[in-house]
């Protein structure tokens, strides 16, 4: 489905001692590319705020393949996984500068109304901006 790629570089304050990328990390990488691949789409988190919708993230998974090291560049691309309805479900894949794949990951979001609290369907201005 839709996909979109961002690229970071690794800081030094995202790693250990050894260089490599403190695990914990990931979810923001993966946050990075859901934020941009919504930017893509036309919306932001922001946006969304200011009508009353929230998307707190329910479920995320990472399957680590090769560590990222400090100063690597990495690619993350974000998959859309199906339309979305009260959830939006999305794929990772981040890969280094040599091509190499780093890790995979899910995460699971759900449409919430501001005020409420409830769970709600994705709304109809959202589906139109990402073409469904």
């Amino acid at each position: 489905m839709k996909n979109h790629t961002t690229n970071l570089r690794i800081r030094y304050s995202e790693t250990d001692q050894m260089g490599v990328v403190y695990h914990g990390n990931y979810a923001q990488f993966f946050e990075i590319g859901r934020t941009e691949w919504l930017r893509s789409m036309g919306v932001t988190y922001k946006d969304m705020e200011n009508t009353g919708i929230m998307l707190p993230v329910i479920s995320l998974t990472c399957n680590f393949k090769k560590s990222a090291l400090y100063d690597d560049l990495l690619t993350v691309t974000t998959f859309l996984v199906k339309p979305p309805s009260v959830r939006i479900e999305f794929n990772y894949e981040i890969i280094n500068q040599h091509k190499e794949l780093i890790c995979t990951g899910n995460s699971t979001l759900v449409f919430v109304n501001k005020e409420t609290k409830k769970p709600i369907r994705c709304p109809d201005y959202l589906l139109e901006k990402f073409n469904f």
